[in-house]
Parts: structure tokens; sequence; C-alpha cells
């Protein structure tokens, strides 16, 4: 099984591997490395394309252990990581929490970054309105488990009503434990506004958010993007949170264009 020893952790991945131009993709709060599956499948022919599980997620969780981290830490995970396999330069795709890592490891590590592609995601904190509503509900998983009420909730927020392909993650965030659920809950709450340091991230970005979020609402994302300066945004219709998940054409479409003007 690949697995990273580094920092401390032991970070799962896959690597296509290849000698193409790498892309990294990290995952979004709750969720792990396969989301990212429509993309990596479009891209592994001409990319060499790594994904990871994140601390507290996937099989880089230990069930029974999560010591407090950041942002920061895991944006060091993604440089170890890539140092571990060799690369000194990729492109960072990151969904909502893997936009957090993402943007971090751009200000800290910007000699690895080539560009970023920040799919529902911020720079801002939490919408404060929304808070209470998230602790309600991570209570209630902690102390009596993920229940289908919840599990609906929870699919509502990430992947929008409707979607066929919800029901393998209700089962995997069934599996979650409460020690990683805690952890990286309180890493989302507390995590810094790194909204004024946006000018310091100076390789080119392309901003994705679908227009039916209701976890990082639109103008959260424009925000992020008017504060970067060389960022491009595109509106993904229809879709929610995980819109690279649900709606992967009009996603990879735009990924494929901001690639190919990398290069």
């Amino acid at each position: 099984m690949p697995f990273a020893p580094v920092n401390g952790q032991n970070l799962f991945y896959e690597d296509t591997g290849g000698r193409g131009p790498v892309i990294v993709f990290s995952h979004g709060l709750l969720m792990d490395h396969t989301m990212f599956a429509p993309q990596v499948q479009a891209l592994q022919s001409r990319f060499r394309c790594i994904s990871w599980d994140e601390r507290g997620h996937g099989q880089t969780a230990d069930p029974e252990h999560c010591a407090p981290f950041t942002y920061y830490d895991s944006a060091d995970d993604l440089a170890a990581l890539l140092k571990y396999l060799g690369v000194d330069k990729a492109v960072l795709v990151g969904m909502s929490q893997g936009g957090y890592l993402s943007l971090r490891c751009a200000l800290i590590h910007p000699e690895v970054v080539g560009a970023l592609v920040l799919i529902d995601t911020q720079a801002l904190l939490e919408d404060p309105e929304q808070m209470p509503h998230h602790e309600a509900l991570l209570k209630a998983w902690m102390e009596h488990g993920l229940s289908d009420d919840m599990a609906t909730m929870v699919e509502h927020i990430i992947l929008g009503q409707g979607w066929g392909g919800a029901a393998q993650w209700r089962h995997k965030w069934k599996q979650a434990t409460p020690v990683n659920l805690g952890q990286s809950f309180a890493t989302l709450a507390l995590r810094d506004d790194i909204s004024p340091r946006l000018a310091e991230i100076r390789m080119p970005a392309l901003v994705i958010h679908g227009s039916k979020d209701e976890a990082i609402a639109p103008e959260r994302a424009r925000a992020m993007f008017k504060g970067l300066p060389q960022a491009r945004w595109v509106d993904v219709v229809g879709a929610g949170h995980a819109s690279n998940l649900t709606h992967p054409e009009p996603v990879n479409a735009a990924m494929e264009e901001f690639l190919a003007g990398l290069h």
C-alpha cells in the first residue's frame, strides 16, 4: 500500500506516475482522495496525478488518535509528500478543505506550487451563521453516531440533492470515528482568515464554484478570486459544494483549458 511516512504521519496516496506535469489533488472535509476520480481519469494520460488522504481522513486516519493540527500542518504534509515522491513543483488542486491547505501551501511553500485550482473553497473563516448548525450536527454525530436523517443532511450540504453516487459516501461517513471527526472540525473552526495575504500568491489560479453551493456561498469564493493577482473564475451552474464530483464535465473542461494555458 502506498503510504508516505512524513511529518510523523503515514499519508496514504495514489500516484498514476508518468513523465507529464504533476497535479496533486487535496480533498474536502469528510471526503477522501477518491472524490477526484473523475479528474484523475480524465487527466492521467497526459499528467502525473497524485491524490492523497489528509490527516483524520480516509486511509491516513488513525481510528483511535488524531493529534491537534492546523491547515499549515496539512500544507507542510503536502510539500513533504511531494518531496517524498521526488516532485519539485506541481499544480495544486484543492476542494473546500483541500483549498484551505493548498492556499496555505502557496504561502509557505511557494517554490513547489506551479499553479492553483481552487474548487468550492474560500480564504475567509466559516460563516458565523452556519457554525451553530455545524456544531450541533457534530455533537450529535460524535455522541450517537450518524443517523440516516443526519446522513441525508450531510449529503445535501456536500453533494446536493439527488446525486446518484451518494450512497457510497453515506457509508464512508458512518465509519468515521469521534476522535477524527472532532479534530477535523476543530481544525476547520479554528483556522485563520488568510484574505489579507492573497496578494502574496502570485502563481496562476483557477477558481471553480458551484452556483448552488450551500456550504460556501459563491460570494465568499468571489472575494477570494478578486484577491488573487492571477485568477480566473468559472461558475458551475446547478452544482453544489462538491462540484468536481457531481458535475465533472464542466469542471474537467475548465481545468483542461486552464492547464493547457500553463504550458
